[in-house]
């Protein structure tokens, strides 16, 4: 069998990922889970447990391809609304799609792949009794080396900080892992754990970054949203002031989110859509 030209068929998946319009991709080797490299940003007293590991769910995996679908900042600002919800509906959709063609792309070409769904959960009462997937997308995007995490357990990159969703193709193909810059793009500016509705988030600073949450008070946050239909919450990544897509959409001034001196007028267009479509109309949380 001829030997596999890597840098080739990198170089085709690149090309699809423009084709399909995706904006974000990564690669990491399983190897990244089993010996976690030294240029990660973070240190962590417990590691991803050996079941989590890609090579233990589809044992012939020996790269990981992430992928990333941005989540518009400005439609992210009414949250949590119908609007938002859709929008999230709509990314989730995309990205089982896009990873089931990019995955089928590289069968067809004679090297096995899988898709990963975005999410791992039948439901939302079942994270209340489990609150784990298995797999975690986010932990496979750090290890690809697309961004760090931030102080609200959520993935961080430079061009659109944690409003960016993520989903995996597992691939029999043994490609070269993207650098790792080693940056913490995290600003620690505790913006998401105080405005964080149910206080899920610690507000001070731990050796184990990030802090643990609570991510059964989350969970049973997004619960009462979505009986509401205006899930999920999306607060702590809209807050963030990390991302390039803020200065794109002239959101540069955090403060907008709290402070209405100055900013009346997107208060009253994300209070007009809040009013609408969904159960309950809130000001802010």
């Amino acid at each position: 069998m001829k030997p596999v030209d890597s840098s080739l068929i990198k170089k085709e998946i690149y090309e699809e990922c423009s084709r399909l319009r995706i904006p974000l991709v990564g690669f990491a080797p399983v190897e990244r889970w089993e010996h976690p490299p030294e240029e990660l940003p973070h240190d962590f007293s417990t590691w991803i447990p050996p079941e989590f590991w890609p090579q233990s769910i589809y044992p012939e995996t020996r790269t990981v391809v992430v992928i990333g679908q941005s989540v518009p900042l400005p439609i992210l600002e009414t949250a949590p609304s119908i609007y938002y919800h859709e929008l999230y509906n709509t990314v989730n959709t995309i990205l089982d799609i896009k990873a089931y063609e990019l995955s089928t792309f590289l069968t067809m070409k004679g090297h096995p792949s899988v898709f990963i769904p975005r999410d791992g959960y039948g439901d939302i009462e079942v994270l209340l009794e489990k609150p784990l997937t298995f797999f975690s997308h986010k932990h496979a995007a750090y290890l690809a080396g697309l961004g760090s995490f931030g102080f609200n357990n959520v993935l961080l990159t430079p061009d659109w900080g944690p409003r960016i969703r993520f989903t995996s193709i597992f691939t029999t193909l043994e490609l070269e892992g993207n650098t790792i810059p080693g940056d913490d793009l995290c600003t620690h500016c505790l913006s998401c754990a105080r405005n964080c509705p149910v206080d899920a988030l610690e507000m001070e600073e731990k050796a184990d970054f990030p802090p643990p949450m609570d991510k059964v008070s989350c969970a049973t946050r997004s619960r009462r949203l979505r009986k509401e239909y205006r899930s999920p919450c999306g607060i702590c990544i809209k807050v963030c002031p990390v991302g390039q897509d803020r200065e794109i959409f002239k959101r540069g001034k955090t403060s907008m989110y709290t402070t209405r001196t100055g900013f009346e007028k997107y208060h009253q267009a994300w209070e007009h859509v809040r009013r609408y479509g969904s159960k309950k109309h809130i000001h802010y949380k």
